[in-house]
């Protein structure tokens, strides 16, 4: 449900947002754009947040990144939001278009790549943060008419080539991207999405409705880069993945088909399959026969997802909350990663109520043609990034049931994960994986120790520091390749090894991946000249079953407090053993300078 301005300012009003944790969002801008801050603050609050919003001086985006005085921008800023409304920068490319000449079009051009190229030097230089970097919108009515798309240096095509030009900048740097506005534009419709009467009066060209969006695209990128956003969308089956009740109107009732009505729930399909495409794991959760529901999936000509796509299954006549969670402990995944879809209210309500981490979507069971649409604008599952990790994860969640059922047949643990063939490959990270070792820092919540969050640019300073080493781990065996699945992140100080960062992904808990890791890494420590490994353990409400992990790898505790507890490991007398049954473990790290030297 969507809540108006004054709803969302009274929310945020009742809520004690001083307990979340901070986010710092720096707004530079050469417009008016202050009334988009309750809308970022009431996102940051869903996703459990406390923003804070600092904006530049009106028109002041150069002095603020590139002057010397000291400003909004700094280590501890989390996102860089720019407004750059091209009426401002260059009101002759903007509103006086149809009086330059070509060489005057490509001067003024020319002049706004060297600006947007110093001030996106200048906010690198000042801060690791985020940039969203919002790009020029096109003109509704461009200034000569209809005959403007018919030209190669035409007001459209010259914008165009500005926000080309912008992505390719922003591409230059990590943690650095390109906010579509004209997509915000489009979704809106430009007669909603500007403010007219405040753009003459005040400078401040966009509507509420604009500004809602524009922040809901914001926080598209934000989500991800603090580990909120989900990985599992679990779906019902009758009139949201058909029309009708599969086990009253039988194989050839339901309504599903390339013609309407049955047009608008293959539209949907293609949805979720996009989605399982992009690494998002697909569970069903409905009260039916079982096997109507599979039939449905193998039997019926235009059913586009197949019973392969789905990770896991709870087909039956229980509670959807009980269901949800069963779901959730099946794919080893918090309730909090899980996005619900169903047609009834009731069912909606009820799990909103029971599971408050589930992101609950109710269908309008009689607005089918509006479901894709619902779903692909939700933004619930959006990553800046896309990794083969990511492509393929459907592929090992369903290989992970493979591996139960072969547990289920063994006598042990022991044989069973010998039989598994288990190849760990341990490495220090590199550019082809700097991307997926953040993105684990960013997603990573129950088996992490210290739940630090690195963006690519972070990963990849460390990764060049002579005093951190970035570690991970790629694990395979006889049922496929599980991927990048492990991160260490060490830094050293003189004779001492700090375990900044050690975390491991949910789908291979359980393996001894951590034991192995854990004992490479800490014999990488001891080659580095370091006698002494110092472990953090930082409480979460989502960690709890590491608590011990340190204990009991022999070490020892030694100062801490309730938010951060140390331990530490003697290196000179570390003895310890991988687990003898994995069929390889394969260490490589890259030589590197001893702390300190240059």
């Amino acid at each position: 449900m969507r809540l108006t301005y004054s709803q969302i300012q009274g929310e945020l009003n009742s809520r004690d947002l001083a307990a979340l944790p901070p986010l710092r969002i720096a707004v530079l801008r050469n417009v008016v754009v202050e009334p988009i801050e309750p809308y970022l603050r009431y996102f940051a609050y869903r996703m459990g947040c406390n923003a804070r919003c600092e904006f530049s001086d009106y028109d002041n985006v150069f002095q603020e990144a590139v002057g010397g005085h000291k400003g909004i921008l700094d280590a501890q800023t989390d996102c860089v939001a720019v407004f750059l409304k091209l009426e401002t920068l260059s009101w002759d490319l903007a509103r006086n278009f149809a009086g330059l000449t070509v060489g005057r079009i490509e001067e003024e051009a020319d002049r706004i790549r060297e600006f947007v190229s110093r001030v996106l030097v200048g906010i690198r230089q000042k801060t690791n943060a985020m940039i969203l970097w919002n790009s020029f919108e096109l003109p509704p009515h461009p200034s000569l008419g209809i005959f403007d798309y018919q030209q190669a240096h035409g007001q459209t095509a010259t914008i165009d080539q500005l926000n080309r030009f912008l992505g390719d900048a922003l591409s230059d740097h990590r943690n650095a991207y390109l906010l579509n506005l004209n997509a915000c534009l489009a979704r809106v419709g430009a007669r909603s999405f500007y403010d007219l009467r405040y753009w003459h009066l005040g400078k401040a060209p966009y509507s509420r409705e604009a500004l809602e969006e524009i922040g809901g695209e914001m926080f598209k990128y934000i989500r991800p880069l603090k580990g909120k956003n989900r990985k599992c969308l679990v779906l019902d089956c009758d009139n949201v993945l058909w029309g009708g009740i599969i086990g009253e109107e039988g194989l050839a009732g339901i309504k599903l088909g390339k013609t309407y009505p049955g047009s608008a729930y293959h539209e949907f399909q293609q949805e979720i399959l996009n989605l399982h495409r992009r690494g998002v794991v697909l569970a069903l959760c409905s009260k039916n026969n079982e096997a109507d529901v599979w039939e449905v999936f193998a039997q019926h000509p235009d059913m586009l997802l197949r019973k392969e796509h789905i990770a896991t299954a709870r087909i039956n006549w229980d509670d959807k909350v009980t269901n949800l969670t069963r779901i959730a402990e099946d794919l080893n995944l918090g309730l909090e990663s899980v996005v619900f879809v169903d047609d009834s209210q009731f069912e909606a309500d009820q799990v909103r109520q029971c599971l408050p981490q589930v992101e609950v979507v109710q269908l309008p069971s009689s607005r089918a043609v509006e479901y894709r649409d619902i779903l692909a604008a939700g933004g619930w599952f959006d990553a800046p990034t896309l990794s083969q990790e990511d492509r393929h994860r459907g592929t090992m969640y369903k290989a992970e049931e493979a591996r139960k059922e072969l547990q289920a047949q063994s006598r042990d643990l022991t044989s069973f994960y010998a039989s598994l063939e288990m190849i760990l490959e341990i490495r220090n990270v590199d550019e082809f994986t700097v991307s997926r070792v953040a993105q684990l820092t960013q997603k990573t919540n129950q088996f992490s120790l210290t739940t630090r969050r690195y963006s690519d640019a972070e990963i990849h300073a460390l990764s060049e520091s002579a005093s951190a080493d970035v570690i991970h781990c790629r694990l395979q065996d006889r049922f496929g390749e599980s991927g990048l699945t492990g991160v260490c992140i060490l830094r050293y100080e003189r004779d001492r090894a700090l375990i900044d960062s050690f975390l491991l992904s949910c789908r291979v808990l359980g393996r001894g991946i951590e034991d192995a890791l854990l004992v490479q890494c800490m014999k990488r420590a001891r080659s580095r000249g370091c006698t002494v490994a110092v472990g953090e353990y930082r409480p979460t409400a989502k960690n709890e079953q590491v608590k011990d992990f340190y204990p009991n790898h022999a070490f020892r505790r030694v100062a801490g407090n309730p938010e951060l507890h140390y331990f530490e490991l003697d290196l000179t007398s570390f003895d310890g053993l991988e687990p003898p049954y994995f069929h390889r473990i394969d260490t490589q790290f890259q030589y590197r300078a001893k702390v300190g030297s240059q």
